[in-house]
């Protein structure tokens, strides 16, 4: 456990001025609360709330904050009441505790609905006052690093919701540098396999290629001197978990991974950023449409950079970001740098953005949705997604998260716009509506009248916005059939704990998910918005099956008459968890297929043998054959390598073929028995990490479909 003295040390750096009195005697508060109290690992309590302290003294946080750092569970977890705590420490003090507690005793990684409703009070508590969420993060951070001490199961609810809420909302405040730290202890629980072949073939990159860091930021050094650039050059490898989300956005392996260096250079001023980047794209060839200029146009967290990416020695891409220090400063703390302490005064940074006014409008866009699921997609957006800023015709800004086509630029101008939308133009020249948005383009949007939405807008939307008025009127046009098939749904879950879907009940479940009508109820279920399980749950939460309950092969797939029985297609081979459809054969019964399997063309002119079909909620067995195909380095030992990977998943092989042998790489279809669609991800990440492991996929062929002379029902 640090000592007091060291703590008031770290504070005194940055702060001498500050209230020595007041932090030693929250110090020993908090230690006299705490006695007897011990945590997992058999430390004393105590030590977590000095250790989170100590980073928020890192970030040279003002007094308030350091000693809300250490008070932080005096309220929950000992006899300490508001009332003391705000006698003995004063009012400001005394909100932030509570704050704090009232964060903690949020459950964030609840579902869907306690989840969007829990997202508001959190912003509640930020919009209050912003350090009540410094110190969450804190306490998060401290509990991550030493989340070995705790259960398995704990530890992957833990990492979870860090990766899903606190990592993001970190990123989101500019604080990148905690960010990173959150994502990497989250990822080294959740899948510490990826996590180990990574840092492997780090280990592996680095031997092979020297000092790559070393010699490149040598060789800026250099080319900045000859330029009479004064510039600190700072070089690093990029995070583990940085470059596994990155092989899974551009689904490619290691060794095609090509940027996994970064480099920071930190200026005077902000006019020898743009002579910096003269000199680097003079020096080194940029990489085309991996530029960003975000001192001209800031982040609204108060970050500003230029970014580029440039191939370096040996065609070796590296990230490069160029900033001044008070630019640095704010990129490493965020909006935390308005509290930021300096020689004893609030440290001044012209470019920190008012927390206020930062909170307001982030909270702003989120008061105006009533639904909880489209407050929860703009709280992700928000959080989660990087930002391109496009134009209208008429020269309007129109900000989207990356990824968005001409469908979210259309209803981020107005839902009738977005409903009406036949087409769209991109700088002048007619494009389709799945094209991604780029930086600074111009959108215009073609409308006609008796346009409705389609139902393959879904597919192409990324916003919130867009998705959510989309989904509204298709419930609108497909509503009849939804009720019809939510009432299939509803009645086969409620027969399961034998119990019937009877309007009453139905009308209870629609009161308890905030919905108006019982046919509200069935239309959302039979559109796989709502889950049968969040149905009942509603309405028998003692009887909802537990999700860990397995379910049989007979009630697997839900939507068939008593007397149908079913197969999985060999064509596409659908899993639990993938959308599906029934085409029905004579004396076969019924064939089961995936949404998007190409097969489904064939029975386009016969409507009467589709039926729509859902998997049942629950826990699958899995026996569930998936095809893999998969390409490996011809090596001994490799095989067993992938063999154990697929065993360390829970997944048994249950046939391998070899399809081509080379002296170098061997290709081979595993046959691997699976629980769903979750499971499959699982297991083709794992092996994705393996570095003898070239290429992998899944297996869909038409020709292994059923055969054709089966005749129709």
């Amino acid at each position: 456990m640090i000592p007091v003295d060291d703590l008031l040390q770290l504070v005194r750096a940055y702060n001498p001025k500050t209230e020595e009195a007041l932090i030693r005697h929250a110090y020993d508060y908090g230690l006299a609360m705490h006695e007897g109290q011990f945590r997992h690992s058999g430390e004393p309590y105590f030590s977590h709330p000095v250790a989170v302290a100590a980073i928020l003294a890192e970030q040279r946080l003002d007094d308030a904050t350091i000693i809300t750092a250490l008070l932080h569970d005096t309220i929950e977890d000992t006899g300490a009441s508001y009332a003391t705590v705000a006698e003995k420490f004063g009012g400001e003090i005394a909100d932030l505790v509570d704050g704090v507690t009232k964060l903690t005793n949020l459950q964030l990684s609840s579902t869907e609905t306690q989840q969007a409703e829990n997202f508001r009070k959190l912003f509640m508590a930020m919009s209050k006052d912003l350090r009540v969420i410094l110190v969450k993060l804190a306490d998060r951070l401290h509990n991550m690093r030493t989340i070995r001490a705790m259960r398995p199961e704990k530890q992957a609810q833990k990492a979870r919701e860090t990766m899903d809420i606190f990592a993001p909302l970190a990123g989101r405040m500019g604080m990148q540098w905690m960010r990173e730290e959150l994502e990497d202890l989250a990822f080294r629980v959740l899948n510490p396999e990826a996590r180990a072949s990574i840092i492997r073939r780090f280990l592996t990159l680095q031997k092979a290629s020297d000092d790559v860091i070393g010699r490149i930021t040598s060789d800026m050094r250099t080319e900045f001197d000859k330029a009479g650039i004064r510039a600190e050059v700072l070089g690093r490898a990029k995070k583990p978990y940085s470059i596994w989300r990155k092989m899974q956005e551009k689904e490619i392996g290691f060794s095609r991974l090509s940027d996994i260096y970064g480099f920071r250079i930190i200026t005077q001023s902000e006019m020898d950023c743009y002579t910096a980047l003269g000199v680097i794209h003079q020096r080194w060839a940029a990489v085309p449409g991996r530029f960003k200029d975000y001192i001209s146009q800031p982040k609204s967290n108060g970050y500003r950079s230029i970014h580029t990416t440039v191939s370096g020695r040996d065609g070796k891409r590296v990230e490069v970001q160029i900033r001044t220090q008070a630019m640095h400063d704010v990129a490493e703390t965020g909006v935390a740098a308005h509290w930021s302490y300096r020689d004893g005064v609030r440290a001044k940074n012209p470019f920190a953005v008012d927390p206020a006014r930062w909170i307001a409008s982030l909270t702003e866009q989120f008061d105006a949705e009533e639904d909880h699921a489209e407050f929860l997609e703009a709280v992700k957006l928000e959080m989660y997604a990087d930002k391109v800023f496009c134009f209208t015709p008429k020269g309007e800004v129109v900000k989207l998260p990356r990824g968005a086509t001409p469908i979210d630029f259309a209803y981020a101008i107005h839902t009738r716009i977005g409903h009406a939308t036949v087409g769209a133009k991109i700088d002048g020249m007619r494009v389709p509506l799945w094209t991604r948005i780029k930086n600074g383009q111009s959108v215009e949007v073609i409308t006609a009248d008796g346009q409705i939405p389609q139902s393959t807008w879904l597919d192409m939307a990324v916003t919130g916005k867009a998705r959510s008025a989309i989904r509204r009127a298709l419930r609108e046009i497909d509503r009849d059939r939804f009720i019809k098939l939510g009432r299939e749904l509803a009645r086969a879950a409620f027969e399961h704990v034998g119990k019937k879907a009877t309007d009453k009940a139905l009308e209870t479940a629609a009161r308890h998910l905030r919905l108006s009508t019982a046919e509200d109820i069935l239309a959302r279920l039979g559109s796989a918005e709502l889950t049968s399980r969040q149905v009942l749950q509603a309405v028998y939460p003692e009887l909802a099956p537990d999700e860990g309950e397995e379910v049989g092969r007979d009630g697997a797939v839900i939507g068939l008459a008593a007397d149908q029985s079913f197969e999985r297609a060999r064509c596409c081979q659908p899993l639990p968890g993938e959308r599906i459809v029934g085409i029905t054969y004579r004396g076969r019964g019924v064939v089961v297929h995936a949404i998007d399997c190409d097969r489904l063309s064939d029975y386009n002119d016969q409507p009467q043998r589709w039926l729509d079909l859902h998997w049942h909620e629950g826990k699958h067995p899995a026996t569930s054959d998936v095809t893999l195909d998969i390409t490996m380095s011809n090596d001994a030992g490799v095989l067993g390598r992938i063999c154990t990977l697929i065993g360390e998943q829970k997944a048994n092989i249950s046939d391998l073929t070899f399809v081509d042998r080379k002296p170098d790489f061997y290709r081979l279809l595993l046959d691997v028995e699976l629980r769903d669609a979750e499971h499959l991800h699982s297991v083709i990440s794992a092996l994705e990490a393996e570095s003898d492991v070239a290429a992998i996929e899944r297996l869909r062929d038409p020709s292994r479909a059923m055969g054709a002379q089966q005749t129709a029902l």
